[in-house]
């Protein structure tokens, strides 16, 4: 059994809570939280033992792993800290506000050899994993264009005094939205290093942008525009989508349906000459236990996994989370140019 803290009880750190909960391989030993409120309510309907102070926690439970779902301005200091005690860490993307703290704690979590991971949960959905897989091993041939896009209704009327409004908070569309498709890309294509040009647009938003455009190019010369807005009133909820045009075909998927189209019949088993859909449903590979998505359950497993030595700890590490705040980084120093 890992032992295994939480720090942050918000929106997130509930729902990793309730994975681990149920994780046949995980004992919760402690969760922080400095809201009352959040741990009178734990500590009267749940098991688990809770803390308003989590460097009290930790001196009292002393976990193997840490979960840490806070605001994005307090990632570096907590981080810093779990990985000096010798802690493997899963923290919420994005990973850090300021690039310089990044390659802190990427190199330093690499020379502890501590197992690290950034929530971004794309990556474990079965949609994009095929995609994946169709790109790795050339089944569309060389690459030549993608674009990735994100829409959705977070910021539809104009408000103030939420962490939204608030760039040293992490707020924005940029870091809150974008960061999620970047991230994205960087893994089916390749990591994007060059900003040609960037457009970061209010609509109702006074301090952050609610929109972000970028013409964008990988480290190998491939072409990409990253479209995203979290203003975008059409939607139901967060949709993320990406199209990938190759010598031998081209892909557009989201994280419920995947088409793809081959010009030839040299194509993967299951799939034909001309266009072929298929569903997340017969993508997704089954787990254990479900909430809001598989995915969300898998990057869990997978890191609880990575500590126990039966997979490479390779997936949404500290580098290439880095990689996405290297370019966000670029994107602001690009705007509206």
């Amino acid at each position: 059994m890992i032992k295994v803290a939480l720090i942050g009880a918000g929106k997130m750190g509930i729902s990793h809570l309730s994975i681990l909960g149920a994780h046949p391989d995980v004992e919760v030993v402690g969760v922080a939280d400095t809201s009352k409120i959040v741990s009178d309510v734990l500590e009267k309907y749940s098991p688990f033992k809770t803390f308003s102070d989590y460097k009290k926690m930790m001196q009292q439970v002393n976990p193997a792993a840490v979960f840490v779902s806070v605001p994005t301005k307090f990632h570096a200091s907590i981080v810093n800290e779990l990985l000096q005690m010798g802690k493997h860490v899963f923290v919420e993307k994005p990973f850090c506000l300021k690039v310089d703290d990044g390659v802190v704690l990427e190199r330093m979590a690499k020379d502890k050899n501590l197992v690290n991971q950034v929530g971004y949960h794309n990556k474990f959905i079965g949609t994009f994993e095929e995609v994946k897989r169709l790109v790795s091993e050339g089944f569309i041939g060389e690459v030549n264009h993608f674009t990735g896009e994100a829409y959705g209704p977070v910021v539809i009327k104009r408000k103030q005094g939420t962490w939204r409004a608030d760039p040293e908070e992490g707020g924005g569309c940029l870091m809150d939205y974008a960061s999620h498709v970047i991230d994205l890309l960087n893994y089916l294509v390749s990591p994007i290093r060059k900003v040609h040009g960037a457009l970061l647009k209010p609509i109702y938003s006074d301090t952050v942008e609610d929109a972000v455009y970028a013409l964008v190019e990988t480290e190998n010369n491939i072409s990409g525009v990253l479209s995203v807005n979290w203003s975008e009133e059409t939607y139901r909820k967060m949709s993320t989508s990406v199209s990938i045009t190759g010598s031998k075909g081209k892909i557009i998927s989201d994280a419920s349906e995947l088409k793809v189209y081959f010009k030839n019949a040299d194509c993967p088993a299951g799939y034909s000459k001309g266009w072929n859909i298929k569903y997340v449903t017969e993508l997704t590979q089954d787990v254990d236990f479900y909430l809001r998505g598989e995915e969300y359950s898998a990057q869990v497993d997978y890191f609880i996994k990575a500590i126990q030595g039966k997979v490479p700890n390779n997936k949404n590490t500290f580098e290439s989370a880095l990689i996405t705040d290297q370019l966000i980084a670029q994107i602001k120093n690009n705007k509206n140019k």
